[in-house]
Formats: C-alpha cells, structure tokens, sequence
C-alpha cells in the first residue's frame, strides 16, 4: 500500500512540475510562431499565466512534500507550516481570480476594435488556472485512475479536495488548542 500511494505521490508532483516546465516553454513557442497572436503583448495573458504557473508550483510542491515525507517518516500528512503557507497561498489565488478579469478588459479596452486571437487564448488559460484552483483547494475535479473513477461512479459526487481535507485538519488543530508549530 505505501508503494502504490509513493508511486502516486510522485506521478502527481513530477506531473505539475512537468506541465509547470512546458507550458513555459509551449508558450513561448506559440508567440514564436504565431506573433499575430500578441500572446506576450497582453495583460490577461500575462496574468492568467502567472495565476496558472504559481498554482502549478503550489500543487508541485504539496504533492512533493507529501512525497517526501512518506518516503522518510512514513507518513503522507503535510506539515502544518506548509498547510499554513498554502491556506494563504489560497486566499492570494482568489484575490488575484477577482482582479484578473480587470486585465481583460484593459487588453479590450487597448485593441478594440481589432481584439488579437490571443485574447481568446487568455481566456481559456484563466478558466484553467480557476479549475486548478478548485481543484486543488475545494473539490476533486480531476479523476485520472481506476479507483478515482470508480469512487465517483458509485457517489456520484466529487470527493473533497485533498488540501481542503488538510486545511480542516488545520482548523481542527487550532479548535483544539494545540501548538501549531
């Protein structure tokens, strides 16, 4: 069991670090070829992008501590100062999900009437970067394995998130007076 849950825990981590890599470089390569785009000339993408990548690095780092930990303490429970430190990251996220939508329209409001391709993209990799959040700080959006799909099928609803789990820990600890750190 702690085998499968190590390989899973890696496979998670490596997975956001590695998608954390290649969108920069994907990115990149799309303002490369396509400059009529202005991918990189536009404040939603930049914006977007960042709350994307900056979500990304949270995962990888939560997923790889877990990782971490169960290979040397044998225990997968996150340390309450990193739960601490994502419970801001969270509040952060959400803070930068509300003013992202005023980067779009100061990109409307400087390219109308001739509003770049770009802008859709942008679009698109904000409405990603709020799935990821969900996904990491609410409710499981994500269901890649057997058993995930399995669970879901027969519930029929989405399990809680994993941080969410680890941020009623979290208050749980605090309610019960104990020393946090």
């Amino acid at each position: 069991m702690r085998n499968r849950v190590l390989k899973r825990l890696s496979y998670l981590f490596t997975g956001e670090s590695m998608s954390l890599i290649m969108f920069v470089f994907i990115s990149y390569l799309v303002n490369f070829t396509y400059p009529d785009l202005h991918l990189y000339s536009l404040f939603s993408f930049w914006s977007s992008f960042l709350l994307l990548e900056v979500i990304l690095l949270q995962g990888s780092i939560y997923w790889f501590i877990k990782w971490k930990r169960l290979k040397r303490e044998n225990t997968s429970v996150a340390p309450i100062r990193l739960v601490q430190r994502l419970w801001v990251s969270k509040k952060w996220n959400l803070g930068m999900i509300t003013v992202i939508p005023g980067a779009f329209v100061a990109d409307y409001i400087i390219w109308h009437p001739a509003v770049p391709l770009g802008f859709v993209i942008a679009g698109f990799i904000y409405v990603f970067a709020i799935l990821e959040y969900i996904n990491y700080f609410h409710i499981q959006l994500s269901y890649d394995n057997r058993s995930d799909i399995n669970s879901l099928k027969q519930t029929k609803r989405f399990k809680q998130a994993c941080l969410s789990k680890e941020f009623k820990r979290l208050g749980n600890l605090k309610a019960d007076g104990r020393k946090l750190l």
